[in-house]
């Protein structure tokens, strides 16, 4: 374990699974045909936050809280006022931008997945891209 500036670092690195390409079709979910739309899923370790940026832009991120991800409570969720991710566990928050931490004890940004838009389809594949 490392500590520094008061904080409890951890060395634990977010579980990463292997899954089949996750294909969303964007006509049926209403939350990501707005700019900031956000919703969970399905995959990953314990589950995908998708967030879309602009039309041609969505990020999907582990919901794995990188805090103690070993834990079993450690799971992000959209905040319920929709401007960023929260474990409830830690109390950490999260960026929609970047998934990095923007308050509470973590430290590392959450894994963030592949994405690829092909016509009204989603792909989410199982490469994580930070």
């Amino acid at each position: 374990m490392i500590s520094g500036c008061g904080r409890e670092l951890t060395d634990d690195f977010i579980p990463i699974t292997s899954f089949p390409d996750i294909v969303i079709n964007l006509t049926f979910q209403s939350e990501l045909q707005v700019d900031g739309g956000a919703v969970t899923i399905d995959g990953g370790v314990r589950g995908i936050i998708v967030y879309r940026i602009d039309a041609s832009t969505y990020i999907a991120y582990e919901r794995n809280c990188s805090f103690r991800p070993n834990e079993a409570c450690a799971t992000v969720d959209i905040h319920s006022s929709r401007l960023f991710m929260i474990d409830s566990c830690c109390s950490s928050n999260f960026s929609f931008t970047d998934g990095s931490p923007t308050g509470g004890p973590a430290w590392r940004p959450l894994n963030r997945y592949r994405t690829q838009l092909s016509g009204i389809n989603l792909i989410i594949t199982d490469e994580v891209v930070n």
